[in-house]
């Protein structure tokens, strides 16, 4: 299939199932798009399984295979959702919180990695499943990092207090760039050394570049697009030139091996904090930020389409469908003493709202970046496991815990 009808089957699909979930499903719209994808991936399989002469599985399969999720998302989609989401965020609201976001997605990252890589190792080596520790921290590393994607198309349905709402949007979209940064530096060890290659040095030198150096650039160029804005007052082109900063700066990040993610968020903030001050007419507010929250919806109603389409192609072995599943508290149990214990030190220096760990716990939701990462590995017995595990999670988070959320805060606020 050439490019062009691949886009055209995922439109219309994604289409025909939000139009169904709108009127018969009534769920939230990402969330609803991938229970009906996930729904209709296992009615292909059994039909495939119960009669293998149709071929409309094999179908299916290929046009998934041509697709690449980990291209699509890590390369394509997410420079877009994640400038959306920044541009998007109240930034005076999201400065005042910034310490506990700072620690949360670093340290956090740090401490949830560690658990779960360390977990892991214990769960497989419990349920007969050979991998050595430094897989396990691959793992970690890959599911730790909250996605900016699906936090931030949750808190479009659920009404938080401003306060969660600032922590958590800031969280998710930073630690990824984060975890992206200490993913490459596990699996490079992971592959490379044998594990041996964890030093802290080579640690701190690439999160330097990689993170410092993208939110730089990201100011850097944040910066000259607000001020070729601020000299015009002509919406079209004004859009043109946000779309041109987040293609041309996302290329230029991946090319000086700095963090992509990182510069547009920083990028998307500057933007969109001074934009409206005194650089953006009320028209070309409408039209820019319009065309920005299409985009954003659009994106995700793909993405997460994608997500549950994609276990046509994953095909899990059912051997380790127990490891997967207990990998599910595992990392509930790891979110909330990476939340815990970072919100304990900041209690001495700022107020913290009650309930604030059982939130941000609960609300930590894991979704494409993740099965992107975790499609990334090199093919290998062990990635078969990671995968299932990962999916598992990501599956769980969006669907259980993205469904439950609002119940949670409204509890925890009443």
């Amino acid at each position: 299939m050439s490019l062009f009808d691949m886009i055209a089957v995922l439109l219309v699909l994604t289409a025909a199932f939000g139009w169904i979930n709108h009127v018969v499903l009534k769920l939230p719209q990402t969330i609803g798009l991938l229970v009906m994808a996930l729904a209709a991936s296992l009615v292909l399989i059994g039909v495939e399984l119960a009669f293998p002469q149709f071929v409309i599985y094999e179908d299916a399969v290929a046009l998934l295979n041509q697709v690449d999720f980990q291209s699509t998302v890590l390369d394509g989609m997410l420079a877009f959702l994640l400038f959306a989401g920044a541009l998007h965020v109240d930034f005076n609201a999201m400065r005042s919180r910034l310490l506990t976001i700072s620690i949360m997605a670093t340290f956090g990252v740090l401490i949830s990695t560690a658990l779960i890589g360390t977990g892991f190792w214990l769960l497989a080596n419990l349920f007969g499943v050979a991998i050595p520790f430094v897989w396990a921290l691959v793992f970690g590393a890959l599911i730790s990092p909250t996605d900016p994607v699906a936090v931030l198309s949750t808190l479009k349905q659920v009404k938080v207090p401003q306060a969660l709402e600032s922590t958590m949007t800031g969280e998710s979209l930073f630690n990824d760039g984060v975890g992206v940064v200490l993913f490459t530096v596990v699996l490079a060890a992971a592959t490379t050394m044998g594990g041996e290659g964890l030093d802290a040095f080579h640690i701190g030198e690439l999160f330097l570049v990689e993170a410092v150096g993208g939110g730089l650039l990201g100011w850097v160029t944040g910066y000259l697009a607000y001020r070729a804005m601020r000299a015009i007052d002509d919406y079209p082109v004004e859009v043109l030139i946000s779309l041109a900063l987040v293609t041309g700066l996302y290329a230029v990040a991946s090319k000086l091996h700095m963090s992509g993610p990182i510069a547009v968020v920083v990028a998307g903030l500057l933007v969109g904090h001074r934009g409206p001050l005194d650089a953006f007419s009320d028209v070309t507010q409408r039209f820019l930020f319009g065309f920005w929250t299409m985009i954003d919806e659009i994106l995700n109603s793909v993405l997460f389409l994608l997500i549950g389409l994609e276990v046509l192609v994953l095909r899990f072995d059912l051997s380790f469908i127990a490891l997967a599943i207990a990998s599910i508290p595992l990392a509930l149990l790891a979110r909330f003493f990476a939340v815990g214990l970072p919100v304990s030190l900041i209690r001495r220096r700022t107020e913290v709202m009650s309930g604030t760990v059982r939130v941000l716990t609960w609300g930590g939701l894991r979704g494409g970046i993740s099965v992107a990462l975790a499609l990334s590995l090199p093919e290998s017995d062990i990635k078969t496991v990671i995968l299932a595990a990962t999916y598992a999670v990501v599956v769980f988070t969006i669907i259980i815990q993205g469904l439950t959320l609002a119940g949670l805060v409204k509890r925890v606020v009443d």
